[in-house]
């Protein structure tokens, strides 16, 4: 499953993110992941929360990045969630190519049902400028 958090740069989706993973983890059964462009936030996170900081890796596209993900899962069997700040820039998606945007959440929703995660992501998009995206719930819109 896939939850949205959506809203234009600047509103307040990674607050909002880093609430949500925050209280998820004080009932979480499973552990959980969360994947930034840098470590600037790893003091707002709970400790029981693995941070990466995608900065640190050398990944140029989105076929790299979902490997990176799909290596994240395959490592972690109790893996519960994984939040996802910033998704598109994460992803390697360009925010104004629709159909790569989602080919891309298509294929997070995918994977969530194979391996049995879920996702919860911040899009820098307006709700009224996504079209509906299957197997998503938007958890909150800015």
């Amino acid at each position: 499953m896939i939850q949205l958090i959506t809203g234009e740069k600047g509103k307040g989706k990674t607050k909002y993110l880093l609430d949500n993973v925050n209280s998820i983890v004080k009932t979480a059964t499973g552990n959980i992941v969360y994947l930034d462009k840098n470590a600037k936030h790893m003091y707002d996170l709970n400790n029981k929360i693995r941070l990466i900081d995608l900065s640190e890796y050398d990944i140029f596209d989105s076929s790299e990045f979902f490997g990176f993900l799909i290596g994240i899962i395959s490592q972690d069997h109790d893996l519960e969630s994984v939040h996802l700040d910033s998704f598109l820039e994460l992803a390697q998606v360009q925010k104004d190519d629709e159909d790569d945007m989602m080919h891309a959440l298509d294929r997070l929703s995918k994977i969530g049902e194979k391996y049995d995660v879920s996702f919860v992501v911040s899009l820098s998009k307006n709700l009224a400028e996504l079209p509906e995206i299957p197997n998503a719930e938007v958890l909150y819109s800015l």
